[in-house]
């Protein structure tokens, strides 16, 4: 099944996606309240099985709730689909530079945040800070500057532009990261709220740009933006792990933001504000 889709204002597409991307940072947040407590008194198990109860909670909410989809008109069979066939609408996605850029800021945005909180909990449970780690997991609730950063970056986009919202929030990021190489605990925490409302903000702007920007098969890129996302989630989360062996938290930090800086220039060399066109 292929569908015609209509277009969509890029006004109301950013504010969308920013919206949605606040919405995961909600689930990102409640995962981890609840799986950290629950694991440290009951094992890492029963904690799963409790945000697994939720995930499947969630999904049959989803089904119940959501309305039924409109603005589209449904076409069965290949030949009626203008844009090609489902491998012609990846390789489109896959060799236009301007995607390119986009699913790699997925990749290395992600990558370094997912680095960030899966290593600089290890920081806070040693010295100097030496905190419990059920104190530690309520650094997640950092996760609420990431929900108003999204939502905000999509309207901050339909105002100045993406590139320039997206580059904002890079260096955001960035500045959030370096903030984390301090000593002092609230400064850290300070840290990790800015970057995160920083990454968000990116990500939300990159996610929503993704799409509308894409010359041909909209799902497809979008598709591809969180397949790059997710894989940077995995492989540069594991790398962040090989520096935190080597060097503690500053090389872990350095790591995110030779990362964030190539993302910013990628992003500054090859995107532009502009509408593609059709292939």
């Amino acid at each position: 099944m292929a569908y015609l889709t209509e277009e969509v204002d890029p006004v109301h597409a950013a504010r969308a996606a920013g919206t949605f991307v606040g919405g995961t940072t909600i689930g990102g947040l409640l995962g981890r309240l609840v799986s950290s407590p629950v694991a440290e008194f009951a094992g890492w198990r029963v904690g799963v099985f409790i945000v697994a109860v939720i995930c499947g909670l969630a999904a049959m909410g989803f089904v119940k709730l959501a309305p039924a989809p409109r603005g589209f008109t449904p076409a069965s069979g290949r030949g009626l689909n203008p844009e090609g066939n489902l491998g012609h609408r990846l390789a489109v996605n896959l060799r236009t530079p301007r995607q390119l850029v986009l699913f790699a800021q997925g990749f290395l945005l992600m990558g370094g945040f997912v680095a960030l909180y899966n290593f600089l909990g290890f920081r806070l449970t040693s010295p100097p800070f030496d905190l419990a780690p059920s104190v530690v997991s309520l650094v997640f609730l950092a996760y609420l500057a990431g929900t108003w950063a999204s939502s905000r970056a999509g309207a901050e986009a339909a105002r100045f532009g993406r590139k320039r919202v997206l580059l904002a929030s890079v260096a955001v990021m960035m500045v959030g990261v370096a903030i984390t190489l301090s000593d002092n605990v609230f400064a850290v925490l300070a840290g990790l709220v800015i970057a995160t409302a920083g990454f968000f903000g990116a990500h939300s702007t990159a996610a929503g740009w993704t799409g509308q920007a894409a010359p041909v098969g909209k799902a497809q890129a979008s598709s591809l933006y969180n397949l790059f996302y997710y894989g940077g989630s995995s492989a540069v989360g594991w790398l962040g792990g090989v520096a935190f062996d080597a060097d503690g938290w500053p090389a872990v930090a350095v790591t995110i933001l030779v990362l964030a800086a190539i993302a910013a220039l990628l992003a500054g060399i090859v995107l532009r504000d502009r509408p593609p066109r059709i292939c």
